[in-house]
């Protein structure tokens, strides 16, 4: 028996199965054996006191889960840090550990009663006394990590765990002496997963598979070079030797009933102080601000996920619901995240929702130059579609050129967001999420998901439905016209195999189309028709393959190579109607963007990739509405392109589509899953009404 080595056990007098708070429990309420577990805590107890000192803490009835006593606390030279358990079942104990504690000489810190931690089931040692792994994720919050460290006085790597059959770290996580270490990777995410790795040496870092992680092999006690543990696989138990341990087994199955086995059942109770090892912040802390209709509109619901799913935590400080229906409400949340990393990724998220930092409290952006050109520093801020600001040297000044997926670069002019193969060496780029804001339009009440339709559906006012929301664009359409704003279309060829070029040139006759953004195959399809009455071959009145239609494509396009551009063949009289023709005769300009599958192609496609997305961006400029006709590759590109406040309505008949061009976050954007020349034959018919009621009303 080593004496030095001192751990707190509790005998199961009273343990069983009478609740359900993690997955083992499920089904084995009431089934565990009573003389079984005795037999197994006692045979577990045997092998410990040959390796260690023994201590016993009396068991009390009512309180079955008393007898995991790494829960009680975390304990560091002669302080420690009680637990707040966070399901009700067991809060009971923490009177009894309390008591124990005090009455053996410790320094007992008391965590504020609302925030739950849950002892050495969370929080573990280095063997080599250098930090303190700490948990959080399902039991733990990740706030009590910053009371660890102060009233520790160590420094504290917080991890997340990610797999609810592993709800504590010592279930999935135990370090080793020697500075080794047994984990179970998997039950982390990805950022702690690189935490580990940092400070393990990949020699030292022994990961087990799933089979010995659902036999709790991590759930071990290590006294020197010796393991105590339920199971482990032969495999397992030799890449331990290897190593110089020793693996002692000894049956603990009653308990894993309850989601615990041999590290559940002890606390090491004199774990020694490195005097140069001291406190870090191991805690990043930001405080956010919501303004909106936050309940009705589920922002406060998205907010709060979005922090938990990003490794962070929450702690709402205020919330202030609007008094009357329409009211806005306001909201002050403290955001916590692991590390400074982890924090600017969930506030560039936050952000994209509206969430700001208060004006008295905001630092302002912090700035890197660019050492390369195309190449911006690391950890540069990614522009979102919303107008957004930046503080610099005390003034928050509004962004221009606003886009998705850029960079902001600070100059004498101002701030400006530019893409990555625009940037400059020398250029003055905003890294991290300190003093940026985006400026948001209070979010609609209802969901977004309400304006996105199907025709033809489940419902039997599916096809009304329809016509609903081609009324609303309709109307739309004929305001920005009138007021000579600017409206935008990109489509895709399912326009001109669905019947919708005939509509679609309406439109841009009648002065409802200001740009016009697509591939080589929209304008080859167009001009096919026009040509030659046919679609990929397909006779469009009479839907059926015509004698030599397959070359029908290629000719066309060597027709119009032939005279140089599209505008010279509209010119010479060769195509007379048509969507390319439409826009020729009336001055709408137009930007067709090549690909690898391109065939020809028409001299006027750009297959220059860069050069077509200057060509798309500069058409996009000043737009008020984007019509996204069954091109999905195009249409995200202009989604991209495109600052919010930009009115886009999303169609096609695949849902899929839609939803991924609708789900911009922005409120203005609108989805229609509908056949596309249906949707322009609709949108005509409704603007032909509008029309005639306008001509009416004017007489």
């Amino acid at each position: 028996m080593t004496d030095s080595i001192r751990i707190l056990m509790c005998a199961p007098d009273y343990y069983d199965v009478d609740y359900v708070i993690n997955p083992w429990m499920e089904g084995n309420v009431h089934k565990s054996s009573r003389d079984r577990a005795v037999k197994q805590w006692d045979m577990l107890h045997h092998v410990l006191q040959d390796l260690a000192q023994v201590e016993l803490i009396t068991p009390q009835q009512g309180v079955p889960d008393m007898v995991f006593t790494a829960n009680a606390g975390m304990i560091l030279g002669d302080q420690v840090v009680l637990s707040r358990f966070y399901h009700p079942e067991r809060q009971g104990e923490e009177p009894y550990f309390q008591q124990w504690f005090a009455d053996n000489g410790f320094t007992v810190h008391e965590l504020p009663r609302d925030l739950p931690f849950e002892g050495a089931g969370d929080a573990l040692l280095d063997r080599q006394g250098r930090w303190l792994w700490a948990g959080y994720g399902f039991r733990s919050e990740l706030d009590s990590h910053s009371y660890l460290a102060k009233w520790l006085d160590i420094e504290v790597l917080s991890l997340r765990l990610i797999d609810n059959r592993f709800y504590h770290l010592d279930t999935c996580f135990c370090p080793l002496s020697g500075g080794y270490l047994l984990y179970y990777p998997s039950a982390f995410d990805a950022y702690s997963n690189h935490l580990i790795e940092s400070r393990v040496p990949a020699a030292k870092r022994i990961a087990i598979a799933e089979n010995d992680a659902v036999n709790f092999a991590c759930n071990a006690v290590n006294v020197g070079q010796n393991i105590v543990v339920n199971k482990v696989s032969d495999r397992l138990r030799e890449q331990l030797a290897q190593t110089g341990f020793q693996v002692i087994e000894t049956p603990l199955t009653e308990f894993l009933k309850a989601g615990g086995a041999a590290k559940c059942l002890t606390l090491r109770i004199n774990e020694p102080v490195l005097e140069n090892v001291h406190a870090n912040e191991p805690v990043a802390s930001r405080v956010v601000h919501l303004q909106g209709h936050l309940l009705d509109a589920g922002v406060m619901n998205e907010t709060l996920d979005l922090v938990v799913d990003n490794g962070g935590s929450f702690k709402v400080l205020n919330f202030n619901l609007g008094t009357e229906r329409n009211s806005p409400s306001q909201a002050e949340v403290r955001v916590s995240a692991p590390s400074t990393r982890v924090m600017d990724e969930i506030i560039s998220r936050l952000i994209q929702i509206g969430a700001i930092t208060a004006d008295d409290t905001a630092q302002n952006a912090t700035i890197a130059i660019s050492d390369l050109d195309g190449v911006a520093p690391d950890d540069f801020y990614v522009s979102n579609i919303y107008p957004t600001e930046v503080k610099i040297e005390g003034k928050w000044i509004r962004v221009q050129k606003q886009r998705m997926d850029g960079a902001i670069v600070i100059s004498n002019d101002g701030a400006e967001c530019r893409i990555l193969r625009d940037l400059k060496k020398g250029d003055r780029i905003v890294i991290g999420s300190e003093g940026i804001r985006t400026v948001r339009k209070a979010d609609s009440r209802e969901k977004r998901s309400s304006e996105e339709f199907s025709f033809m559906g489940a419902g039997v006012s599916s096809e009304r439905r329809v016509e609903l929301v081609v009324e609303k664009i309709a109307w739309e359409l004929r305001q920005i016209r009138d007021r000579g704003g600017k409206v935008v279309v990109t489509a895709g060829p399912v326009v001109i195999h669905t019947g919708g070029a005939k509509h679609l040139s309406q439109l841009i006759s009648e002065g409802y189309v200001q740009g016009l953004l697509g591939g080589n195959a929209i304008a080859v399809h167009d001009l096919e028709q026009a040509l030659m009455g046919t679609s990929l071959g397909v006779d469009m009145q009479k839907g059926i393959p015509v004698r030599g239609g397959h070359r029908h494509h290629l000719n066309v396009i060597n027709k119009v190579r032939r005279y140089g551009s599209i505008a010279k063949a509209v010119e010479s009289g060769l195509v007379s109607k048509g969507i390319m023709y439409e826009c020729v005769k009336h001055n709408v300009p137009f930007a067709l963007a090549g690909s690898i599958r391109d065939d020809g192609p028409l001299p006027d496609t750009q297959m220059d990739l860069i050069k077509a997305q200057a060509e798309y961006a500069q058409l996009l400029e000043g737009t008020d509405m984007i019509l996204m006709l069954s091109t999905m590759l195009h249409s995200i590109g202009v989604g991209n392109m495109t600052p919010a406040g930009v009115k886009m309505v999303c169609v096609d008949i695949n849902p899929a589509v839609v939803t991924k061009l609708s789900d911009r976050g922005s409120v203005e954007s609108v989805g229609v899953v509908t056949d596309v020349g249906l949707f322009l034959s609709l949108l005509n018919k409704q603007l032909e009404k509008l029309t005639g009621r306008y001509q009416l009303i004017t007489k």
